[in-house]
């Protein structure tokens, strides 16, 4: 399980937001966590081999939560850029959940409108709804719930099924 987050303030509320997302659809922290903020200019140099690494990481993975503030009702240009990266065959292959964070309720399709498209152009599955929270509320669980207790069980039978098909041994066990 990975997160990428394309805020371009590191540690930000968006990191917060996106960690607790994917540790309450996992059951566990995230295996990868990519604060695009620290990658800086980097981001823009096709051959950096941390960056594409990262990349190839990132799109094997099983579940990516992919998480943005909202800018003029889309996510950040950082995100964006990164997201170029998977164009062209290397893809994201599992599934994807679109997670902005805004100001106010006013941009609250932002995730449907602008972040799902891009995800699924990118060949990844997006399980329900995008989730949209209010900045000021990242931190309340409450926020989340919601929108938790109907991704939750789709995320979690994909992942099965997908451990399944990986380890067949194992899901007989």
């Amino acid at each position: 399980m990975a997160v990428i987050v394309g805020n371009p303030k590191p540690a930000s509320r968006t990191l917060a937001a996106a960690t607790h997302v994917a540790r309450e659809l996992a059951g566990a922290e995230p295996d990868l966590v990519v604060d695009l903020a620290d990658l800086g200019p980097r981001v823009l140099d096709w051959s950096d081999p941390e960056v594409t690494a990262l990349v190839a990481r990132i799109g094997a993975a099983r579940l990516v939560i992919v998480a943005s503030p909202t800018f003029k009702g889309t996510c950040s240009g950082l995100l964006k850029v990164f997201l170029d990266r998977f164009a062209g065959g290397t893809g994201l292959r599992g599934l994807a959940v679109p997670l902005l964070l805004g100001a106010s309720p006013a941009h609250a399709l932002a995730p449907e409108l602008s972040l799902r498209p891009v995800l699924t152009e990118l060949g990844a599955t997006v399980p329900g709804r995008g989730l949209y929270v209010i900045d000021r509320d990242h931190d309340k669980p409450g926020s989340y719930a919601a929108w938790l207790a109907s991704a939750r069980p789709f995320v979690s039978a994909v992942l099965g099924a997908t451990a399944a098909a990986t380890h067949p041994s194992e899901a007989l066990a």
